[in-house]
């Protein structure tokens, strides 16, 4: 039964929504192990929304580690259409300030070795991706941004690193003369596996920093980054209960992602796979 339409991943220092009412937390297990923490269910300006902190509650779980696959399914197993993604970011542009936001059109995946995709092991399974984020999800972000006070941008690439280090001045200025906007680690695999979960999939990136490239020479510190988070994390929460109730009807194409994406006969797919898979298959393969 759906208990969420809503879903919200929050980045660092974003573990919580205050504003959440009626909570409930659950802990959901998944075929992929469990999620990076207990998923708290509440009403959030009268929309059912679930809570997920990305990297657990007191952070112990890197960007490489994260379990995207659990987290993913475990939000759609609880009924979520729409996922707000809440990250920190260093920025590569000049225009795009520190405690800025900016909402993404475009990725660049630079990760190492991270699981991206819920098939294999006997179906395959092709996604489009040339739009990573769902258009619709990231015009309300970015008005309500807009409503809410924030300097805020719209459209730009996201760089997505492995991480867990910070970029070599080398790095960065290849990002920026790729025309990024914005490097950050947890992006991908999410989006990806949000939009094979059919999942519509929007990034609100909070920047902390200018990436090491810039001329001022400021040495990127956890220190800075988490200084920074901490402001950006008020306005988060507010644009986040001001969007909410904004999520109206899905009319995008992320509802259907998956219609026409399984090229593995039904009669071929190990039976395993198909039960393991049925959340993500069953309107497509019997």
């Amino acid at each position: 039964m759906a208990e969420a339409k809503v879903g919200i991943i929050g980045g660092t220092n974003l573990y919580q929504m205050e504003g959440l009412t009626n909570l409930k937390e659950v802990r959901v297990e998944t075929p992929f192990g469990n999620p990076s923490d207990a998923i708290t269910l509440g009403d959030l300006a009268s929309v059912r929304t679930a809570f997920l902190p990305r990297h657990g509650r007191g952070h112990p779980i890197s960007p490489g580690e994260l379990p995207a696959r659990a987290n993913i399914y475990a939000l759609k197993s609880l009924g979520v259409e729409c996922i707000i993604a809440v990250g920190s970011c260093g920025s590569l542009r000049e225009d795009v300030h520190p405690l800025d936001l900016l909402i993404p059109d475009q990725l660049i995946d630079l990760t190492k070795g991270r699981h991206s995709t819920f098939f294999g092991d006997g179906i395959v399974a092709h996604v489009g991706f040339s739009d990573p984020f769902c258009s619709s999800l990231s015009d309300v972000l970015y008005h309500t941004a807009v409503e809410a006070g924030a300097t805020v941008h719209k459209g730009g690439t996201f760089v997505v690193m492995e991480g867990p280090q910070f970029s070599s001045k080398a790095e960065s200025n290849v990002y920026r003369s790729w025309g990024a906007s914005i490097i950050g680690m947890t992006a991908l695999p999410e989006a990806k596996l949000a939009r094979e979960a059919e999942i519509c999939y929007a990034t609100l990136a909070l920047v902390t920093d200018y990436d090491c490239w810039h001329e001022s020479g400021e040495i990127v510190t956890v220190e800075m980054l988490i200084a920074n988070s901490n402001r950006n994390a008020d306005m988060a929460k507010k644009i986040i209960e001001m969007a909410v109730p904004r999520v109206s009807q899905r009319q995008c194409a992320c509802s259907n992602a998956l219609e026409n994406a399984i090229l593995t006969a039904p009669e071929f797919i190990p039976a395993m796979q198909k039960k393991k898979l049925e959340l993500l298959i069953k309107k497509y393969v019997k």
